[in-house]
């Protein structure tokens, strides 16, 4: 079989999962400042399930709220309108792939994994003085491409995963070799198809070389928390490979051993509150 191109990639998103319209709306607007928050609330408010899931996550201990919100507009007020938005992203993404066939590939672990980079890099942003909200969804949705090729191509994605696991090579090696199309190509397909900002669609591009010109600083962000999080093995897997981490980036974010203790200190306790309300 010849490899795949990316065009067979864009040609199978059209039988992807959707997302709800409004959280699509939410996807492409998050470098917009000027969004009519009463309209979307009504939006959200027409899904029930979604919007018990971003109620559940708003009133969390991570968001630290002494008041118990019971509408969107409510969150909106105590949270932001930043926060509310990452929240119902992050509760639309997570329950909109279905579970699928194919071998070897473990979807709470794909998850947890996710949920625990979109906690460390929030907590990495929060002392960068760097946007909390925007490193949450980057560090949620840097993997999506996984996603994308394992929904549209089971069996190949099952071949590569056995690849990686009996030569013990990088992910995205493994993946280049099997397909043709790694999951960094996928995410930035998906990211075109779904219409997200730019600032989003080059943190999911470059979240392997945060040092390409032009990544941006999200970017190394997302790659710093996605080399923490595989380094605790938040996400449990039995074939747990450390990625290789660029000094530049480690560097750029100066932190120093202690602080590092917090992040992972902090990483863990966020994932477990997130974690229980996503995939709860």
């Amino acid at each position: 079989m010849t490899a795949l191109v990316i065009d067979d990639v864009v040609r199978n998103l059209l039988d992807l999962p959707s997302l709800p319209a409004v959280v699509m709306e939410l996807l492409s607007s998050i470098d917009a400042e000027d969004v009519d928050i009463s309209v979307l609330a009504k939006k959200v408010s027409h899904d029930q399930a979604l919007m018990a899931k971003t109620l559940r996550l708003a009133n969390s201990p991570v968001y630290g709220l002494q008041v118990k919100v019971t509408t969107l507009n409510q969150a909106i007020t105590f949270l932001g309108f930043q926060a509310t938005r990452n929240l119902i992203i992050a509760a639309a993404v997570t329950g909109c792939f279905a579970e699928g066939k194919c071998a070897g590939f473990d979807y709470k672990a794909f998850w947890r994994h996710s949920i625990a980079t979109a906690a460390c890099a929030r907590v990495l942003a929060r002392r960068m003085k760097f946007n909390q909200d925007y490193a949450f969804t980057a560090g949620l949705l840097h993997d999506i491409g996984r996603l994308v090729l394992v929904t549209s191509f089971p069996e190949l994605y099952a071949q590569a995963t056995a690849l990686r696991k009996e030569t013990d090579c990088e992910l995205l090696e493994a993946e280049q070799q099997v397909l043709g199309v790694d999951h960094v190509a996928a995410g930035i397909a998906l990211a075109e198809h779904w219409n997200f900002s730019d600032t989003m669609r080059l943190a999911i591009a470059h979240h392997h070389d945060p040092e390409a010109p032009g990544a941006g600083f999200l970017a190394t962000i997302v790659h710093v928390a996605n080399a923490i999080v595989h380094a605790l093995d938040i996400a449990r897997d039995e074939d747990e490979l450390v990625p290789a981490v660029s000094s530049v980036a480690w560097t750029a974010l100066g932190l120093n051993e202690e602080s590092y203790l917090h992040v992972f200190r902090e990483t863990e306790l966020q994932f477990e509150e997130i974690s229980s309300v996503l995939m709860g």
